[in-house]
């Protein structure tokens, strides 16, 4: 790698890290979406590691951690603020819980930024050669049948009547805007949008499980929510934020990385290119 090109990568590995910085202690990094704030404050990993690898994907998941880690301990904003704190979590629970809120802290935010460089990677591959449309086309409607699973859980929850309506219209929304996306087609632009869905839903999918998995009953109690109930309210905050989450990452994503190939290509591409220069 040339002087230009670690330069660059220089300067967009301390962009980004600048920018979850600010993101996460400033109110850009949520969107009010009316009952709920959904975060976006993963997205800045997404693309990172779309364009720097999954390496220095990893350090920028490990400074999103870092950042809730900071801000759990310092200000913490609920009583529930243990969970994504080994300090407070150390002062009520000893040792076990250091190592639980770590892991809930810091794992699953570092693998935001690793899964995401892998699934895009994949996308590119499946939506070039025969049958490319066809296969996107498959994995949009599975995309599209998961969604409506946890937004009809959800919405049962909260409706009497008319869940199951509401969540076929949401889903096949989001089946018509991964289409949309897919007929253009880009493999590129379809592959950050799926980088994108894979980074949200590695966030949701690993911190509600984990705490559920690991902090039950104090979790229930911090939130003052029945224990028995608190399964509910992890499947519909993964059904709800994290389904949001998701389709704003895909988007965002989508046209942050669309502008900045332009000025410099992907991991991928640039490790491709590596290759094929390299003697036999």
């Amino acid at each position: 790698m040339n002087t230009k090109k670690k330069t660059l990568n220089l300067v967009l590995t301390a962009l980004f890290t600048a920018i979850i910085v600010l993101m996460a202690f400033s109110p850009l990094g949520y969107i009010p979406l009316g009952v709920i704030n959904a975060t976006i404050i993963h997205i800045p990993v997404i693309i990172g590691a779309i364009f720097l690898g999954p390496g220095t994907g990893a350090f920028l998941g490990f400074v999103f951690g870092l950042t809730s880690f900071i801000k759990s301990t310092v200000t913490p904003s609920t009583v529930s603020a243990f969970v994504f704190s080994p300090v407070l979590a150390a002062s009520q629970f000893g040792i076990s819980g250091v190592f639980k809120s770590a892991f809930i802290c810091f794992v699953p935010r570092i693998l935001v930024g690793v899964f995401p460089y892998y699934i895009f990677v994949l996308i590119k591959k499946l939506s070039s050669g025969n049958g490319s449309k066809v296969k996107i086309a498959v994995l949009d409607a599975i995309i599209s049948l998961i969604a409506f699973a946890g937004l009809s859980q959800l919405l049962g929850r909260q409706m009497k009547s008319g869940s199951v309506v509401l969540a076929v219209v949401i889903s096949a929304a989001i089946f018509a805007a991964l289409m949309i996306i897919s007929v253009r087609n880009d493999s590129g632009v379809i592959g950050y949008a799926y980088a994108g869905l894979t980074g949200a839903l590695t966030n949701t999918l690993l911190v509600m499980p984990s705490i559920y998995i690991l902090y039950a009953e104090a979790y229930a109690k911090a939130t003052n929510v029945a224990q028995n109930a608190l399964l509910g309210v992890i499947i519909g905050i993964i059904g709800f934020n994290g389904v949001i989450e998701a389709v704003l990452a895909a988007v965002i994503v989508s046209a942050v990385s669309g502008a900045l190939v332009h000025v410099t290509p992907t991991y991928a591409v640039r490790k491709a290119s590596k290759n094929l220069r390299q003697p036999a």
